[in-house]
């Protein structure tokens, strides 16, 4: 796949810088400043610190901006879903899953802070997310109602799909990896878009695009992560490169072959390209950020 892109840098970029204003100030805020849980208000930090794609939240704004709706007030959402995917990051590198001690270019929350401390780092973001969308005063109730609902279906999705990637079927197939991937990686992509839908009002018809797009999106995405544990470096992915068959986890690569999984991204990239032609507004952010996600590197 042709890695050139010129408008996905600036776009990233500036929502990014967005999202990254907002997790330090927002988060902050929520965190607190009590005296005696210092020591845990910077391991709550640490993860965040680490930095990250921000993919979720970008995709949030973008879906936001695409309709026409006001991204600032959308920030409080997109931190949320960011603290989700993270929570899920330190929970999913504990020994108990993936035992992983890098992530980010960094050692793992658990490393740092301990195996103890980790469990209650991924238990705080997650109960903090849901917290900045109730108290998000810039969104209309009924917004924030619908904005938690569809986070709360996302996370239960995710840690479902992180049960089949324990768990996986005797013979793993393409259909299986989809149903898997669609959960454990798709379900937090697909909850930028929903959010982003709910925070905007947006009507049946739009819905129902934009879902179609998100879906393919969240299974894309998966391949490529895939296709890059196989074939990157631990330096370049800042996570540890191989873990995928070290974990003898099912994957696109593992199950397919590296050839045919290279197939399935372009196949996958190809349908998010037309879903995307569909799609009612502007969504060229989102285009951008799209190709962003089948041509990256890390």
């Amino acid at each position: 796949m042709d890695s050139s892109t010129s408008s996905e840098p600036t776009v990233i970029a500036r929502l990014g810088a967005l999202v990254e204003t907002a997790l330090a100030t927002q988060v902050g805020l929520a965190i607190g400043a009590d005296a005696d849980l210092a020591a845990f208000a910077s391991a709550l930090r640490y993860p965040i610190a680490a930095g990250g794609k921000r993919l979720r939240p970008i995709l949030l704004l973008a879906t936001v901006e695409a309709l026409g709706g006001d991204v600032e007030a959308a920030l409080p959402s997109a931190c949320a879903l960011e603290l989700i995917h993270t929570f899920s990051l330190v929970h999913d590198d504990l020994p108990a899953l993936d035992d992983d001690s890098l992530r980010r270019g960094l050692p793992t929350t658990h490393v740092e802070f301990g195996e103890d401390v980790a469990v209650l780092v991924g238990d705080g973001l997650f109960a903090l997310a849901f917290c900045l969308v109730a108290d998000a005063a810039d969104t209309p109730p009924e917004a924030r109602l619908a904005v938690l609902s569809a986070l709360a279906r996302a996370t239960d999705g995710m840690v479902r799909g992180q049960y089949l990637d324990l768990r996986p079927v005797a013979n793993p197939d393409q259909y299986s990896l989809r149903r898997m991937c669609g959960l454990k990686t798709g379900c937090l992509i697909e909850a930028g878009v929903q959010m982003g839908l709910a925070l905007v009002a947006a009507d049946r018809q739009t819905t129902i695009a934009y879902a179609a797009f998100a879906s393919e999106l969240g299974v894309g995405f998966q391949i490529v992560d895939d296709l890059l544990d196989a074939t990157s470096t631990t330096d370049t992915l800042g996570k540890t490169a191989g873990a995928d068959v070290a974990n003898q986890r099912s994957t696109f690569v593992t199950v397919l072959g590296l050839d045919e999984a290279q197939a399935a991204a372009e196949r996958s990239w190809q349908a998010v390209e037309s879903l995307l032609a569909a799609l009612p507004g502007n969504p060229a952010a989102l285009a951008a950020i799209a190709e962003h996600i089948y041509r990256r590197d890390c």
